[in-house]
């Protein structure tokens, strides 16, 4: 097998995600890691044996021994590290969103399309086991035609007024927060799954923290509170949303709707989705993932738990282990970043062949998406995507 050297810049709550996942998926040598926090870069590099540290990303794409990059910076870099390791010809596979805008997107979909690059999105939830299976179950029209999409995306790690992430900060996370951050997980799901695209939306944007204790130190997503009481910290005003409801119509005029929140107390990654068909309805909840629910109004309802056994075969080879043995999380990430180099191993052009993962396209349609739900929040009418 042809081995892979790849790179990956940021050392959040994410970087060291995809670094795991690369180590299990076998081919893949991580050479290098990369971040502004010299000594956790260098913890990360000892935990997991990679043999380069850099401080500035700049050098990651300068090393002519780097063939893959991962870009798991703050959103404010992505267009910047993307467009870059596009330019000195690196297949890159970014973290979302995109870009903080459409028009930089679209300029990285053009320029991935010219350089000819293998490009990857991680909108990883597609690779669940069971959301593979609900795709293949609608595809094979088991659901029938499809009258509602309904859903939320809950979380509470922003709930207290004191709590603060980089995500927060407009010029840093984007216009957008909890639609562009999750909500974003939401749409890309739903319509992975149904194969509909969202036409137009209404949307309600809510800020329920107009300040928040922003602290004097950063602090680390998901990991790390801010009790507010050190003394340095300081009031700034927030004017990125806690929490939204989006009404959406489909390519198809089918209607859907969902809820997101980082400030349900409680919630801590809790993505679910309902899709009603006039033969039956799928219900499928992330933090219960190796079960969906399949309702009926004739008959008693189903639970379809993960069990390779149980699955089509379309979505069979996403479930490793037998049934019983639960996949979750690190398994998604897993399974997308097999997808993206099995490709860039087998040499395939992507811009001739439409690749499994999601890619650049998917995720200028998603800022396209974000714009358009920010546009109707302001204006109180539906927009088109």
């Amino acid at each position: 097998m042809e081995r892979i050297r790849a790179a990956v810049i940021g050392t959040g709550f994410i970087g060291p995600a995809h670094i795991e996942a690369l180590k299990r998926i076998g081919g893949v040598d991580v050479v290098a890691v990369a971040s502004v926090e010299p000594d956790k870069a260098k913890e990360i590099a000892d935990e997991f044996s990679i043999s380069k540290v850099y401080s500035d990303w700049t050098e990651v794409v300068a090393d002519g021994d780097v063939q893959v990059i991962h870009n798991c910076t703050p959103n404010n870099l992505h267009y910047q590290v993307n467009r870059a390791a596009i330019v000195a010809g690196k297949h890159i596979v970014s973290e979302k969103p995109l870009t903080l805008n459409s028009r930089e997107s679209a300029e990285l979909v053009r320029l991935a399309k010219a350089k000819g690059v293998v490009n990857a999105i991680d909108f990883n939830y597609r690779f669940y086991p069971l959301i593979q299976q609900a795709r293949e179950m609608v595809r094979r029209g088991e659901l029938g035609k499809i009258f509602l999409v309904h859903g939320h995306y809950l979380q509470d790690w922003l709930f207290y007024e004191t709590d603060w992430n980089w995500r927060v900060d407009a010029k840093v996370g984007g216009a957008s927060r909890a639609v562009a951050d999750i909500g974003s997980h939401w749409c890309d799901l739903t319509q992975f799954v149904t194969g509909l695209r969202v036409e137009s939306v209404f949307a309600e944007l809510v800020t329920v923290h107009k300040r928040r204790t922003k602290p004097a130190h950063a602090i680390e997503t998901f990991r790390e509170r801010n009790s507010g009481s050190d003394g340095r910290s300081k009031q700034v005003a927030v004017n990125t949303e806690d929490m939204g409801i989006v009404i959406l119509k489909f390519d198809n005029g089918t209607r859907g709707v969902f809820t997101v929140s980082q400030v349900s107390a409680g919630r801590k990654n809790y993505q679910s989705f309902e899709i009603d068909g006039s033969a039956k309805s799928i219900s499928w909840n992330q933090e219960e993932p190796n079960q969906m629910w399949v309702g009926y109004r004739e008959k008693a309802n189903e639970i379809l738990l993960k069990d390779p056994s149980l699955m089509n075969s379309g979505a069979r080879k996403y479930a490793h282990y037998p049934g019983g043995h639960p996949e979750g999380y690190p398994d998604g990430l897993k399974n997308f970043l097999g997808n993206v180099y099995e490709f860039i191993r087998s040499k395939r052009n992507p811009v001739k062949e439409r690749p499994e993962f999601p890619t650049f396209e998917d995720g200028h349609f998603e800022m396209k998406l974000v714009e358009a739900v920010l546009k109707s929040n302001k204006t109180k009418k539906w927009v088109s995507v």
